[in-house]
């Protein structure tokens, strides 16, 4: 009896779940005892912790991993035909894997070197994590279009999940404004540094999520009638 092919997103969604808890036990035999735990707005280190706090954020990472994988059983589970909710479950959640992956590295790097202020990093902390938000957007804007009608993803709101085709314009709209949205907080890290960074990144997410709810209010006063 022959078996299927691996499926190639869950593999990589799990070799991405595991490795940040993988690269940090390696690495915590060599870590300094005592390795910076906590810095401030201002990128100070203002507290300094156990090497074994290295292993909170891993823990975090299987946890978010597990938890994707749980949506994305359910979402399979409301869609009739297909894969696309599944699907657009795993690859998000591959890319924000990919981000706590690189935030593992990140964390690893600043704790082995003993950095005490984070603008002596090559790659400034705030511009790093708004860069990769960036590509999140960018990613989830690409396949957010493909979701199908359901209660856990999607650019959901009472008025896009009136019927199929409020849903399927909110899901058009909402995907370009996420890669707008992505793009500008790309280009942001590259022109403001610090705690100025995240609010700007911050303040993009906001007016999309509001551009995004006003549209799919709109549509639904054009073409809004209630889901048989």
């Amino acid at each position: 009896m022959k078996r299927g092919k691996p499926d190639v997103k869950r593999v990589i969604f799990c070799l991405l779940m595991f490795l940040p808890l993988l690269a940090v036990l390696i690495a915590l035999p060599f870590l300094p005892d005592e390795i910076p735990a906590h810095y401030g707005f201002s990128g100070q280190v203002d507290r300094w912790g156990s090497k074994y706090e290295t292993l909170y954020f891993p823990v975090l990472t299987l946890l978010f991993g597990f938890f994707m994988l749980g949506m994305a059983r359910v979402a399979a589970k409301q869609e009739k035909d297909g894969k696309n909710n599944e699907t657009i479950c795993l690859v998000t959640g591959i890319v924000c894997l990919a981000l706590f992956n690189g935030m593992t590295g990140y964390f690893l790097y600043t704790d082995f070197q003993m950095v005490e202020d984070l603008s002596q990093v090559p790659l400034e902390f705030n511009r790093f994590i708004c860069l990769f938000l960036g590509i999140v957007m960018v990613v989830v804007g690409n396949i957010l279009p493909k979701a199908r009608l359901n209660s856990l993803l999607g650019l959901r709101t009472p008025w896009s999940m009136a019927n199929e085709t409020t849903w399927k314009k909110s899901q058009r709209f909402g995907g370009l404004s996420c890669i707008i949205g992505g793009l500008a907080m790309m280009g942001v890290c590259f022109w403001v540094k610090g705690l100025p960074c995240l609010l700007y990144a911050g303040g993009i997410f906001t007016l999309i999520l509001v551009v995004d709810v006003l549209y799919t209010y709109r549509i639904y006063k054009k073409y809004g009638t209630p889901k048989a």
